[in-house]
């Protein structure tokens, strides 16, 4: 599952701890570097669903508002909110540093949370899911683009393409050769 870059997950405001605590621990299985909250009371014995402890395991940021949001320098905010204007998630291409901010489930992002987003993506459902389920298949949509996997087969006949084995090469002499 490994890739360059990092992403982390969270929520604004928790309208179902439970959900937020199924979000959390998916975020810990696909190997998220970090997941937050912004305006929210969230606890993990609340929740009773996040069986992984995600707070104890990965960094967990609790921001009370979104001006105290603090993120790393060139991380890009990809809000997912069904928008007429968002991309569809499969054609989306994920930011190799990035986060992630789903809104409570009883409601959308705030504007706001909308007016710091760099990108907004939305699933092509026929109606709205639940936050963890939105985040699973966002999780997923991510680390399918920059994993290293193998090609899916083209047909149902077809079997998957195996990756070359990953081969260490000489070093690279990047400086600038002095021109004659």
């Amino acid at each position: 599952m490994s890739s360059r870059g990092y992403f982390g997950i969270g929520i604004e405001g928790v309208s179902k701890p439970m959900n937020a605590g199924n979000l959390f621990r998916t975020a810990n299985a696909f190997g998220a570097s970090f997941v937050f909250t912004i305006g929210a009371e969230y606890s993990v014995r609340k929740a009773r669903s996040d069986t992984s402890v995600a707070p104890k395991n990965i960094p967990w940021y609790d921001f009370d508002t979104i001006e105290d949001m603090q993120l790393p320098r060139l991380c890009k905010i990809v809000g997912v909110e069904l928008l007429d204007d968002a991309e569809d998630l499969p054609s989306f291409y994920h930011p190799v540093s990035a986060i992630y901010v789903l809104g409570r489930e009883r409601g959308s992002l705030s504007p706001e949370m909308q007016a710091k987003c760099d990108y907004f993506i939305k699933i092509p459902t026929s109606f709205c899911l639940n936050v963890a389920t939105a985040g699973a298949i966002v999780m997923y949509d991510r680390i399918a683009t920059h994993g290293r996997f193998a090609a899916r087969p083209t047909s149902g006949l077809g079997k998957a393409v195996p990756l070359p084995k990953h081969v260490q090469g000489k070093p690279l002499n990047r400086t600038l050769k002095k021109m004659k």
